[in-house]
């Protein structure tokens, strides 16, 4: 399989410029290459990363930090979308993106990505400390050449190992206002990334025809959509009790407790209804309603946290406090 700049060097241009950007292709191609629904993600769970460091930020250093996390964020997924080229083109729910389309040449994402990872990496490492930008180079590096590089096309395990690269903007925005990394924050990180397997097969289940068109060892067509659904079972298992930590390391409340338990119980719900249900119809809808509440799911329990330590609702759980 070859890269992004091989399978399109014809449409190769000049290196990006900001003059040049509006001319060789629209701004909202710009902003798409940046995945911002991506970028939405990392900032929240960032900001809760931030929250339950209990760390006495700089309001403006914390705002600034987090802009920076984005940023970094965005230039990974520009990054990954210039060496994915060749295989979005081949995906139908990539194949319009900006490279594959043929409105942004592989030249000029690869110039923007790199000089936003250089820049949010610099600036996070001025406004904040050096550990922080060190962790948030990390990151962009081990998305961009650990997992889009290797483990994508390589192992079935791609996601698995890096989901990394998604749950590290907690302990990355934990050390911008602390200059350190708490337990805290390294418990959300191991959430995020035991949520990201059950989260992304479930998808992989119905678009695996996809992946197997353009060559992806996704789980479902290296081991089987059986072999998958038993995985998705056994990580949400491990996931839901895992999302109940907090309350026992006394940074989650009753309404963290309340949440993480209810919300828990459908996840659990959902990963057994794909596992019962492996044909027709039934089983595309059932992997694509728990991929659609697994998203509400971390969504929920990263609010729970905001609106204990963000909004004050903090409350211990009886006994544990």
């Amino acid at each position: 399989m070859t890269s992004a700049t091989d399978t399109i060097s014809a449409q190769a241009g000049p290196a990006f410029d900001a003059g040049a950007a509006v001319s060789n292709g629209e701004v909202r191609d710009f902003v798409a290459l940046l995945k911002p629904r991506v970028m939405s993600l990392v900032i929240f769970t960032a900001l809760v990363g931030m929250l339950v460091s209990h760390a006495a930020a700089n309001p403006v250093i914390a705002a600034a930090s987090l802009l920076m996390i984005a940023v970094g964020a965005g230039a990974s997924g520009c990054l990954n979308m210039w060496w994915d080229a060749d295989i979005d083109a081949v995906m139908s729910r990539t194949r319009t993106r900006p490279i594959p389309a043929g409105r942004i040449t592989p030249d000029e994402a690869l110039s923007f990505g790199t000089a936003l990872s250089v820049g949010s990496v610099l600036a996070l490492g001025l406004i904040a400390n050096w550990l922080a930008a060190a962790l948030l180079a990390f990151t962009i590096a081990f998305y961009v050449v650990v997992y889009s590089m290797g483990l994508k096309r390589w192992t079935d395990q791609n996601i698995v190992i890096g989901g990394l690269a998604g749950a590290l903007p907690p302990v990355v925005a934990d050390a911008a206002v602390s200059g350190s990394v708490g337990l805290p924050s390294l418990v959300l990180c191991a959430l995020i990334f035991l949520w990201t397997p059950p989260h992304f097969w479930a998808l992989a289940l119905v678009k695996s025809g996809d992946y197997a068109k353009a060559g992806i060892p996704m789980m479902p067509n290296v081991r089987g959509p059986d072999a998958t659904r038993t995985q998705i079972l056994a990580y949400t298992l491990v996931l839901v009790p895992f999302g109940l930590l907090p309350v026992w390391l006394g940074f989650g409340g009753l309404v963290y407790a309340a949440v993480s338990a209810l919300s828990g119980l459908g996840m659990i719900a959902l990963a057994a209804q794909v596992y019962r249900v492996r044909t027709g119809d039934q089983a595309a809808r059932a992997a694509m309603q728990l991929f659609g509440f697994s998203v509400l799911y971390l969504f929920l329990l990263f609010a729970a946290l905001l609106a204990e330590h963000g909004l004050g609702l903090f409350r211990p759980v009886p006994g544990l406090a």
